[in-house]
């Protein structure tokens, strides 16, 4: 243990000490300063002195650690669930909007992604071990996927981006106050089903058949095929509907699809068959139909047009609610926005291989055009 000298001052000791004489004071503070002098030279006294410095500064060190990793910030956990395919395009969009809003993956968040390749049974497990590792929320895609996280979890906030109703598909209470622990962006899909195919005709007047995929156990899709149905037979094309439960049962029906028994292929909105979109795209080009979408991205990736929302930028926008519910504000209380800026998008590649010529009042209409 150190030992702490206390050497008294000539003039305080002059100063406070009335009945002290002068000359015994002033020699009594020289004997002591001859003592600590001869201490010092002292070689144990010197290691004594090393070894009390040393403590001190382990100590401090141990100190200003804590203190450091008390200060350091939380990084948070994010656990992602989508079907796969295109809307990898909002995960990119997730990313530059908290980047946008200061927050930067690696320092402030780390995301794990699970692909549940359209299986909802698989997003279901996927929740329930997002729940069991505990994530700061659950970033979930598509409502089949958003329905399988809810039902699986009881306590992770969940953030989604929707394209039908949420309200009416029993996630939340209301846009405005959505109640519980889920909020999020909402963007027009199924309400665009009809306009879609509308487009799809004025791009290709010589259509006469289209051919759709989706799962009929699927409230969603099954709603939006409806309404496509109603179009169809308003333009006077045939409307060919394909049931299928899963993605092999998608594939089994595109290999077995026969070049000339459709025109163009029409998306009805299905998270399942967006995942395989694709596959979807390069059977297409392989039998020489066209391809009508919803998202713009895979217009690059060979369809012939898209009509609809850019998932990229819905996923830039739900990054604040991300932010608000990793900064402690509860997602009942977070009003859910809809977004509703739709594009159509054109690829004249896809179009010349297809042999089709794009009537000019379409071509002008178009927000994006691929050369």
């Amino acid at each position: 243990m150190a030992k702490i000298f206390q050497i008294p001052s000539s003039k305080s000791s002059l100063l406070f000490n009335p009945k002290s004489q002068p000359g015994t004071e002033l020699s009594r503070t020289i004997q002591n300063q001859e003592v600590m002098r001869s201490r010092s030279d002292n070689p144990k006294s010197k290691i004594q002195n090393l070894k009390s410095v040393g403590l001190l500064a382990i100590l401090f060190t141990l100190l200003g650690g804590g203190a450091a990793q008390a200060q350091q910030k939380k990084v948070y956990r994010i656990g992602i669930l989508l079907p796969g395919g295109a809307l990898y395009e909002t995960v990119d969009g997730l990313k530059v909007g908290l980047r946008e809003l200061g927050l930067e993956e690696g320092k402030q968040f780390t995301l794990t992604i699970k692909d549940t390749k359209g299986d909802v049974k698989a997003a279901e497990e996927a929740a329930r071990n997002f729940e069991r590792e505990k994530v700061s929320l659950i970033y979930a895609l598509a409502s089949s996927v958003i329905t399988a996280a809810k039902a699986a979890t009881t306590n992770t906030p969940i953030v989604f981006c929707i394209g039908s109703d949420p309200v009416t598909g029993g996630l939340v209470d209301s846009f405005a106050k959505p109640g519980g622990r889920l909020t999020g962006i909402h963007f027009l899909l199924r309400d665009l089903t009809a306009k879609r195919l509308e487009i799809l005709k004025e791009i290709f007047p010589k259509a006469s058949r289209v051919v759709t995929f989706y799962d009929p156990g699927n409230p969603g899709p099954t709603e939006a095929a409806k309404s496509g149905r109603e179009e169809a037979k308003r333009l006077g094309l045939k409307f060919i509907e394909r049931h299928v439960k899963s993605a092999e049962e998608l594939r089994q029906a595109l290999q077995a699809l026969k070049a000339g028994e459709a025109d163009a292929f029409f998306y009805t909105p299905d998270a399942m068959v967006l995942s395989q979109a694709q596959l979807i795209i390069d059977t297409a080009r392989a039998k020489r139909f066209a391809t009508m979408f919803q998202e713009q991205s895979l217009v690059a990736k060979g369809a012939l047009a898209s009509y609809g929302q850019s998932y990229y930028e819905i996923g830039r926008l739900s990054a604040k609610y991300v932010q608000k519910v990793l900064s402690g504000t509860p997602p009942g209380d977070l009003r859910i926005e809809t977004f509703d800026d739709v594009e159509l998008v054109i690829n004249l590649k896809t179009a010349k291989e297809l042999g089709l010529t794009i009537p000019p009042n379409v071509l002008a209409r178009a927000k994006k055009v691929i050369k």
